[in-house]
């Protein structure tokens, strides 16, 4: 009998990563417009392509909150300077070359004062583009998939839910879902 050798091959490491994106709209201009950032050299992966406002979700941060963190970081509005209106589904994307699973936390916010934007380091260049032409620009993997998510999401108005109406054409309000805790490792769901 013949010995046979036993290949083992290593399977890389995929680590589970919380991030959110937010698709920035602007609509003082007639048409509406989406803001694509072009990710600089000095960012960690996908360098010079296009993206949303986007960033890792911190341990013990709700997604939503952080959406809010990385549009003040990366291009300095505050918070009553835009106002969210919808929370997409997760969009996964499995990158065994950077040994991640994205889970990517999509949102959609109106821009009051998008004059008022400036980058930071984590972009070289900005854009207000017709979503319609999304698709032709060289993006972070399933960006598209992302803005969709993000444009067919929950409706949010001003941290509150809004449900459908009693048959009367008024809005009922309820409170805002369970808020979703991340770690680098796990989501957690707290009611």
């Amino acid at each position: 009998m013949e010995q046979q050798s036993q290949e083992q091959t290593e399977q890389p490491v995929i680590r589970p990563t919380h991030v959110v994106t937010c698709i920035l709209r602007r609509t003082d201009a007639g048409e509406p417009r989406i803001l694509l950032v072009q990710r600089s050299q000095k960012v960690g992966s996908y360098h010079a392509r296009w993206a949303g406002v986007s960033g890792f979700v911190e341990p013990e941060v709700t997604p939503d909150e952080q959406a809010y963190t990385e549009i003040r970081e990366e291009t300095s509005l505050q918070r009553e300077q835009v106002r969210m209106l919808r929370r997409g589904a997760v969009v996964e994307h499995i990158d065994a070359e950077l040994g991640r699973h994205w889970y990517i936390h999509p949102f959609l916010f109106d821009v009051l004062t998008p004059d008022a934007i400036q980058t930071d380091w984590e972009a070289v260049s900005m854009r207000w583009i017709d979503p319609a032409t999304l698709s032709s620009y060289e993006t972070v993997p399933k960006l598209l998939e992302v803005y969709h998510s993000a444009i067919h999401g929950e409706e949010v108005n001003g941290g509150k839910r809004m449900e459908k109406g009693g048959g009367d054409g008024v809005p009922l309000w309820s409170p805002s879902p369970p808020q979703t805790l991340c770690s680098s490792f796990s989501c957690q769901h707290n009611p």
